[in-house]
């Protein structure tokens, strides 16, 4: 049997190790190579030991995920509630355009990228699937026609970030295009 995992504390030494080891991952994330981004670089730059890395995240891939999700979401991020499935599908889209157009994110996104020798899955990927559903089941409820959460995924969300890893034009207007493009996918049950 494992030993059980200790729960982290929000705060305290522990919030301080995640914050330098983030700031760190960051700055070398946007210094160039991070596809030879290591565990013990990491901990040199923050200043912790790498065993609390490690002990933490355990190896540079998971530390890189955890990391990515707090870049390119928003811990407690809810979904928009306009009274529509394509206001809130809209809004969203826009939100996520205005986030991860931001230099910052961008160079970060595509650094994330570079650095991950297997793209499996990333929890940002999750996080937006669950806001997806969450929108979806409302619109549903209320009586809309709704795309599959799929539907949105393949068609909003993955060519947004394709865009920008990529250096393609992504606006507003094109977010609102494919909100567009996802809608008209949407087809009644009884005609599936």
């Amino acid at each position: 049997m494992s030993p059980a995992k200790h729960p982290q504390r929000p705060g305290g030494r522990s919030a301080r190790v995640r914050d330098a080891v983030y700031t760190a991952v960051g700055q070398l994330m946007g210094e160039g190579r991070p596809d030879r981004l290591t565990i013990p670089m990491v901990a040199q730059r923050a200043e912790v030991n790498p065993t609390s890395v490690y002990r933490r995240w355990g190896d540079i891939d998971t530390l890189l995920e955890e990391v990515s999700v707090a870049a390119l979401t928003r811990e407690g991020d809810e979904p928009p509630d306009t009274g529509s499935i394509s206001g809130d599908l809209t809004q969203w889209a826009q939100i996520i355009v205005d986030d991860i157009t931001r230099p910052q994110r961008t160079r970060y996104l595509r650094a994330m990228v570079s650095a991950r020798e297997a793209v499996e899955s990333c929890p940002c990927w999750e996080q937006r699937r669950g806001q997806a559903k969450d929108m979806l089941a409302r619109g549903i409820e209320r009586g809309e026609v709704a795309p599959t959460e799929h539907q949105v995924l393949d068609h909003v969300i993955a060519p947004l970030y394709h865009h920008v890893v990529f250096g393609l034009p992504t606006d507003r207007a094109y977010a609102e295009r494919l909100v567009g493009d996802v809608l008209a996918m949407a087809r009644p049950a009884d005609k599936a």
